[in-house]
């Protein structure tokens, strides 16, 4: 199997004498669709936060293409703009236009020219089906049109790899399924995905490979048939009986 293009390795974090993740290891391969499931407060959105270094790790560390991400020589904006990150509150910006809030990063890291920039940003809006609301502000759509706004943004950026705080857990329940959609569709296309999600039927229809975190470490990960159907930590077991009827 080739090089992971991120792995995780004795991953702590604790904020003062609070551990919030300890001793996590995980690897992410090429085409990965990689759902971290579990009970809030498990470290979940914490470990995605560390990926994308808006945490820095207390110990352990996390490599990219086998290099480290964090200390001497590292570039942290360079491995932001391949890593993306989509948030459950979509934190667009609010005083720019749909497409304003797509053409910024290209424009700003990528330096990309406004016209090469515009129409990249276009080519994405019209995947999540939001070419239409190009000159709106986030303040007037929904918020699985903001959502899906968020997902266009960071594509623009060509990301290796796209992270997803919880992307449907702000989000009335009707607008779920436009936001899955897509995030479905991105999964067929191949494009690698670590989803911190408590959309179980997502977790178990679309991942490839499933991470279960409690008390801020994996007690288990496999795939998808194996973790849903077959689970061997009794705290998974306990965690996913909720779902088995569903």
């Amino acid at each position: 199997m080739s090089q992971p293009i991120i792995e995780v390795k004795h991953l702590s974090k604790t904020f003062g004498s609070h551990e919030v993740l300890r001793d996590v290891n995980f690897n992410v391969h090429e085409g990965d669709v990689t759902c971290v499931i579990g009970a809030s407060g498990s470290g979940k959105s914490t470990l995605l936060r560390c990926i994308n270094l808006l945490e820095h790790p207390t110990s352990g560390e996390i490599l990219f293409h086998g290099a480290p991400i964090v200390g001497k020589g590292t570039d942290p904006c360079r491995y932001r703009s391949k890593v993306g990150m989509v948030f459950q509150s979509f934190n667009l910006f609010n005083n720019m236009t749909v497409l304003e809030n797509c053409m910024t990063g290209p424009i700003k890291v990528l330096k990309r020219s406004a016209d090469e920039a515009r129409e990249h940003a276009m080519h994405f809006l019209e995947k999540v089906g939001m070419a239409p609301y190009i000159k709106a502000k986030p303040r007037q759509l929904s918020g699985g049109q903001k959502q899906r706004v968020a997902i266009a943004r960071a594509l623009a950026m060509d990301p290796e790899v796209l992270l997803f705080d919880e992307p449907t857990s702000a989000l009335d329940p009707q607008m779920v399924g436009e936001v899955l959609s897509v995030m479905r569709q991105l999964a067929g296309e191949g494009l690698t995905m670590i989803v911190v999600t408590h959309e179980m039927a997502f977790a178990r229809d679309v991942s490839s490979h499933v991470v279960y975190m409690a008390d801020g470490v994996i007690c288990e990960e496999g795939a998808p048939s194996e973790i849903f159907e077959h689970p061997q930590n009794e705290k998974t077991k306990e965690f996913l009986a909720r779902f088995s009827s569903r």
